[in-house]
């Protein structure tokens, strides 16, 4: 759990604007949490400043440019040198211009459009920001134990980007099935990925340009899974366009199909980076998938670390909600609670924090009819405490 304890830490700060905030603050915390999210497929982390800079922002005291001028300024001026100066300035800028992206309504698919999206989150960052690779590349991956993935010869760029994109253009995801559409859409991503158009910044790139065609698919994207998860979602690239027969392996694209499920259709499938090695340990062998329909009765041994928690107010909790949909007057009146700050604090935001309880209406956190359940996970924990008492 060490990885996603050190990206957690730098989008927590935003977790209370996404689930309590104004419709508005809740998109802007969003951008921030994926922005700053990706930042981890470079092992970069943001400073404080620009943390503080974001929150800023979603309150709505400074716009994105203003914001982005700010953290340009802070570099300028900034006297004191840390250890990590180049890498936050990288992070920080970064993550400033990915939010000034993804916060604009246009959205061009094309080649150019591509190129865009490179320039613009780069800029002020990379000399060659916006500019296709002029040489190969290879990189030493580690879910390959040290192999790489075959990127495309730089010659070629331009030609195969026009031609991927001409080819998805072309297709119609109407009257697909879901299946039908997560598989098609896997195989558009990763084989863009994998062209590896531009020198460093590919996979960060390819995510934002991602996230844009999706939403003016229609998609209702959850931006979460991006800050999360953008290492599992790299490595899953990765898969996805290696295959080495001397070895036994193929290519494996359902790491990413799983990712795109449980982005788009809301499955909750373990994204760990251990199951996507080529040679996991029997303990990372089976991915598991803790949605609510296929929650087992029975916990196998490699997700019981997942569903532990030792913090014993939100074991009570799980326990009294159960298998119902409750009000938070009804989980106090359970508990024999009755002031309100206290729960939200101690008992409910720790447990919807740690995935064990959701709500029922999640767009709309002060929906007058709200009411809360437990998630696969807290179902799945609620099963083994039920066996074990």
């Amino acid at each position: 759990m060490a990885e996603y304890k050190n990206i957690k830490q730098q989008y927590l700060d935003f977790d209370e604007y996404i689930r309590q905030g104004e419709p508005s603050q809740r998109e802007k915390a969003g951008y921030w949490q994926a922005a700053i999210g990706l930042q981890a497929v470079d092992g970069l982390k943001v400073s404080k400043y620009l943390q503080n800079t974001a929150c800023r922002h979603i309150e709505g005291d400074i716009t994105i440019d203003e914001a982005c001028e700010l953290v340009n300024q802070y570099y300028i001026t900034k006297t004191a040198h840390d250890a990590n100066d180049e890498d936050k300035e990288e992070a920080d800028r970064v993550s400033a211009n990915i939010v000034k992206v993804l916060s604009s309504p246009t959205f061009d698919f094309s080649t150019g459009g591509y190129q865009s999206v490179h320039r613009r989150v780069f800029k002020g960052v990379m000399k060659h920001a916006g500019e296709f690779r002029k040489y190969d590349i290879t990189k030493k991956e580690w879910v390959l134990e040290g192999d790489t993935v075959l990127y495309l010869n730089w010659e070629d760029l331009r030609r195969a980007i026009d031609y991927d994109l001409e080819q998805e253009r072309a297709y119609s995801y109407k009257g697909k099935s879901q299946d039908e559409m997560i598989s098609h859409l896997t195989k558009f991503v990763s084989g863009l990925w994998q062209i590896h158009a531009f020198g460093e910044g590919n996979t960060r790139t390819t995510a934002v340009f991602t996230i844009q065609y999706l939403r003016s698919l229609g998609f209702d994207v959850n931006n979460d899974l991006f800050a999360k998860h953008s290492w599992y979602f790299r490595n899953a690239l990765v898969r996805a366009n290696y295959h080495n027969i001397a070895k036994g392996t193929d290519y494996t694209p359902i790491y990413l199909e799983r990712f795109f499920r449980n982005l788009l259709l809301g499955e909750q499938w373990d994204l760990r980076n251990r199951y996507l090695h080529i040679h996991p340990t029997k303990e990372w062998s089976v991915q598991p998938n803790l949605s609510t329909e296929q929650v087992p009765e029975q916990v196998p041994e490699q997700v019981v670390d997942l569903l532990h928690t030792d913090n014993a107010l939100i074991i009570e909790l799980i326990k009294r909600i159960g298998s119902e949909s409750v009000s938070i007057s009804q989980m106090m009146k359970e508990l024999g609670l009755k002031h309100r700050p206290n729960f939200l604090e101690y008992h409910l935001n720790p447990a919807m924090k740690e995935g064990f309880v959701r709500m029922l209406y999640p767009k709309s956190p002060r929906h007058p009819r709200q009411k809360y359940l437990l998630t696969a996970k807290g179902m799945a924990l609620y099963n083994e405490l039920t066996k074990k008492e």
